[in-house]
């Protein structure tokens, strides 16, 4: 096995998106780990769909590499968290390999963390409509930075042993080597729907059988042993891996000014409020202090993290943070589990599927009760997307956990990108002012959009508030990666012990 800073490493890419890199990165994957090496799985960007693809063919947790949300500095230390004591890792980009965040030029391309990785890049090429025309593609590609290392070129959707030959022979005058020709195969298709594939938890069998497809069919088409060689040529890193641990320790910024929202801030205008203190026996309340009936909390609260078919959007360093910062993190579903974890003193609702699943959530009145009395006594709740909705009073028609005055539904806008915000009003997450970046990917809308107290200023791509802040509640549509600022998670488990 190798130190995290010298483990061989491969960036999978391609011209743009539905070109192969999730069938060839995670065949890749599944195809060195049956040969019994330790494989590392990351994926460029904030998605979470892939990582759990990733972590089915390797046996790991798939962890995202994301540097708009985390900053290009903590690239190389997340990257070599994840692959400590691993013989190899496998990179999977994201979209097109030079394309990232909108209008900020190379920033959370899967180029910038290639560069920062100092790893080989192969590019994935959908062959199926070309034949001499790839090498013009793919020179274009190669030559458009220097500083980006295109070791070869997987070719997909190849048509016959003819088309190969014209595109092997194209490829031969630019000098770049082919490290592997797939055929269309159907069973390794995966089903997608509103937004993007369907992730692993909500079709294992079919799941597994799909990533041993993708296996097979990597295995059979691609050259592994130089593809391995190809990963050793790596450069080495001089970043020491991230530790959960260390960055708790560390102290959050200062806050930073909350910007001015204009015009688009809701109707009546969001006024700050001075900060109700917290006692040890509940919260302070406009009524005057509400006693809570919760046990008092030991040295390790429990932070209960909903998980299952319903909820399967989480990094997986936002659980570590929590027990770095001393928490007992216990995983529960809320399609099957009736009551919260014994003992729980906060809830981590992630993102997810709840609109596919409204109708189960909805039945199960008992835990959508217990959730309710847990917010209502005061304790600290971070909800993410997902978490939003089911905290809402209904979701399409069907009631969920009424802890949020609003009402979600379905629609057919997607809202997608990245989000610079700042934290509007203090919460057990962030102090207002906290300044974080996070990601938008959703095709609901809450109606109203933001409470009385919001949850965060949005500054791009257009000024809104947004989200809610009430009790210990933070809830809100942004997918925010806590290893960004640390101090969250230290802030909410501090809030767990004095709630």
């Amino acid at each position: 096995m190798k130190s995290s800073s010298s483990v061989p490493r491969l960036v999978v890419a391609a011209p743009s998106s539905g070109s192969g890199k999730t069938t060839v990165a995670t065949g890749l994957m599944a195809a060195f780990t049956a040969r019994g090496l330790a494989v590392s799985p990351h994926k460029v960007g904030p998605d979470y769909i892939d990582p759990g693809y990733h972590a089915l063919a390797t046996g790991r947790v798939g962890r995202n590499l994301d540097a708009y949300l985390c900053g290009p500095e903590l690239v190389g230390p997340l990257f070599a968290h994840g692959a400590r004591g691993c013989d190899l890792a496998v990179v999977e980009g994201v979209m097109g390999l030079y394309d990232g965040a909108a209008g900020e030029g190379e920033l959370a391309s899967t180029a910038q963390v290639a560069k920062l990785l100092r790893a080989p890049v192969v590019l994935v090429v959908d062959a199926s409509s070309q034949s001499r025309s790839v090498a013009a593609l793919v020179h274009g590609f190669v030559s458009w930075d220097p500083e980006v290392r295109v070791g070869g070129v997987i070719l997909n959707k190849v048509g016959s042993d003819r088309h190969e030959a014209l595109l092997r022979e194209a490829l031969d005058s630019v000098g770049v080597p082919v490290f592997g020709v797939l055929r269309r195969v159907a069973q390794v298709d995966t089903p997608s729907r509103h937004l993007g594939l369907v992730p692993v938890a909500e079709r294992r069998s079919a799941a597994v059988e799909a990533v041993d497809a993708m296996a097979a069919l990597v295995g059979a088409g691609c050259d592994l042993e130089g593809l391995l060689a190809l990963a050793r040529s790596a450069g080495g890193l001089s970043c020491a891996g991230w530790d959960a641990a260390e960055a708790v320790g560390v102290s959050p910024p200062p806050p930073l000014p909350v910007p001015d929202l204009g015009r688009s801030a809701p109707e009546p205008p969001y006024r700050p409020e001075r900060p109700r203190p917290q006692m040890p026996d509940g919260l302070e309340t406009p009524d005057g202090p509400e006693v809570s009936n919760r046990p008092q909390m030991p040295d390790r609260p429990v932070v209960a993290l909903a998980g299952g078919p319903a909820f399967t959007f989480s990094y997986a360093e936002h659980a570590e943070l929590l027990s770095a910062a001393g928490a007992e993190v216990v995983t529960f579903d809320p399609l099957r589990d009736e009551g919260l974890p014994d003992g729980t003193g906060g809830l981590v609702v992630g993102g997810g599927f709840p609109e596919v699943y409204a109708a189960e959530l909805s039945a199960n009145e008992p835990l959508r009760k217990a959730v309710a009395e847990l917010a209502l006594g005061g304790a600290p709740v971070a909800a993410e997307c997902a978490g939003l909705l089911y905290l809402c009073r209904e979701l399409d028609g069907q009631p969920m956990c009424g802890v949020i005055d609003a009402a979600a539904r379905m629609t057919r806008r997607l809202s997608l990108g990245y989000r610079d915000a700042v934290a509007v009003s203090d919460s057990s997450l962030a102090a207002a002012g906290t300044r974080m970046r996070g990601h938008e990917f959703h095709r609901t809308v809450v109606e109203p959009g933001a409470g009385a107290a919001p949850a965060w200023g949005v500054r791009a791509p257009e000024k809104r508030v947004e989200g809610f802040v009430q009790r210990g509640v933070h809830a809100s549509y942004l997918h925010t990666h806590w290893a960004s600022s640390p101090g969250v998670a230290r802030r909410f488990v501090e809030r767990c012990r004095t709630s």
